[in-house]
């Protein structure tokens, strides 16, 4: 497989190296060759520091299916919420075909290891190593989180490479493959009860399976719509070492604009266990 690298001072994905497009306040998108396909990110990183012994989180947040880089990075601002982070919106390609897009038409993620042969597994993969290559990045601080189909590729990233992977954040997403979760992580994971999209059952089998493969406890109430299921290996809260927190609010498929600060949050205390 050949892989090339290249950076583009440019502020949407899939913009021409060069070309400055606005809406990505200080984005950078970075562009990888894998195979035969142009893969592109859009990356927010801190400032520079004069010692390489500071060492960054890196954080991947992923679009929905028909998303885009540009418009997941203003939905999620993880950027913002943890400037100290390495943030990286990475942007899908279309070929896969799904529920509303038949045709596979627009941008999405694959949902299972083995499609599309497995193009999106080895972007993460490149784009771990590159970035951690360029950056100063903390190896026990990767984190996975997206909206939709960015949220089952999160699942999907869990389950295979989950040694990669400290913890994992899911809005509106679910497991396209269940059973393939071996490798405790933390999860929190944000449902609406009236998704209609992915329903909020699927959601709350994903959550079920995420708390054997955690072997949490009896549930904790944490405030309105907030339940934290405790794991073993460290004080409450936030539950021992690989919790399972769920946020439950009474929407439909969408982003509650309150969602990315309680995954920051949830991520800053949930190092590689």
């Amino acid at each position: 497989m050949r892989i090339a690298f290249g950076i583009a001072l440019a502020a949407a994905v899939l913009a021409m190296p060069g070309t400055t497009v606005a809406g990505s306040q200080g984005g950078i998108v970075m562009t990888w060759t894998i195979g035969s396909d142009t893969r592109q990110a859009l990356v927010f990183a801190p400032s520079a520091t004069t010692t390489s012994a500071v060492k960054h989180p890196l954080v991947f947040v992923f679009h929905g299916h028909g998303g885009n880089s540009v418009g997941t990075s203003n939905q999620f601002h993880i950027q913002t919420l943890w400037p100290q982070a390495v943030v990286v919106y990475p942007q899908g390609l279309t070929g896969l075909p799904s529920k509303d897009d038949p045709g596979g038409m627009k941008p999405g993620w694959q949902f299972k290891v083995g499609d599309a042969g497995d193009r999106d597994l080895a972007l993460f993969d490149v784009m771990v190593a590159t970035l951690s290559q360029k950056y100063a990045v903390d190896p026990r601080r990767v984190y996975t989180t997206g909206f939709s189909n960015g949220a089952v590729f999160s699942y999907l990233l869990w389950s295979a490479r989950g040694k990669v992977i400290a913890a994992v954040g899911s809005v509106a997403g679910t497991l396209a493959s269940p059973g393939t979760l071996t490798l405790a992580r933390p999860l929190i994971a944000v449902s609406g009860t009236h998704d209609t999209t992915l329903p909020y059952s699927n959601q709350v089998d994903a959550v079920n399976l995420a708390r054997q493969v955690d072997h949490t406890g009896a549930a904790v109430a944490c405030g309105t719509g907030c339940t934290v299921y405790p794991s073993p290996g460290g004080p409450p809260p936030p539950g021992g070492k690989t919790p399972v927190k769920t946020l439950v609010h009474q929407g439909g498929h969408m982003v509650p604009p309150w969602a990315p600060a309680q995954i920051v949050k949830f991520f800053k205390l949930h190092p590689q266990p």
